[in-house]
């Protein structure tokens, strides 16, 4: 896990987890780290989605230990409605819970890393909560991706992105 640079505490969560990285995962991690954008074409259940969240969480948790984790949006997730959840709870909300309770079990340091999901049918309260204290990870649909991208964020409640 160590080639992949990922720091010391998020590779032994992911070692007492999973044991070894997928191909895809060992294949699409040297990628998504040097900032390029990255394709991973691989089938159901190969470890695509936490290749992508474990890379981002990493560098979240970095920027968080450094004191340099902002509140804005940095990582923007884009998903079928139909696998949105499968995908967030055992691809992002274990993960986060999980590396978070280990830094702060290894560091003392309790680093909130925050994401939220955002469709269509979130209601108002929770938009604007989203929009005031915006998450690090914001996981979406492709349709409501075309109308952040389409008009202004304040017309349907989004959060600001880092880049």
């Amino acid at each position: 896990m160590q080639r992949f640079q990922f720091h010391p505490v998020v590779a032994d969560w992911f070692e007492q987890r999973f044991g070894s990285p997928t191909a895809p995962q060992e294949q699409g991690w040297p990628a998504i780290q040097s900032g390029g954008h990255t394709l991973i074409a691989a089938p159901t259940g190969s470890g695509k989605t936490l290749a992508a969240f474990l890379a981002s969480l990493d560098a979240l948790f970095r920027m968080g230990l450094a004191g340099k984790l902002t509140d804005e949006t940095q990582i923007l997730y884009v998903s079928p409605l139909k696998a949105l959840s499968n995908d967030i709870h055992k691809n992002l909300d274990e993960p986060l819970a999980g590396i978070r309770a280990a830094l702060r079990a290894a560091t003392g340091k309790d680093i909130e890393v925050r994401a939220e999901v955002r469709t269509g049918d979130t209601s108002a309260a929770k938009r604007l909560a989203i929009t005031k204290k915006p998450p690090h990870i914001l996981v979406t649909t492709p349709s409501l991706f075309i109308c952040c991208s389409l008009l202004s964020p304040d017309a349907v409640s989004c959060p600001p992105c880092a880049r």
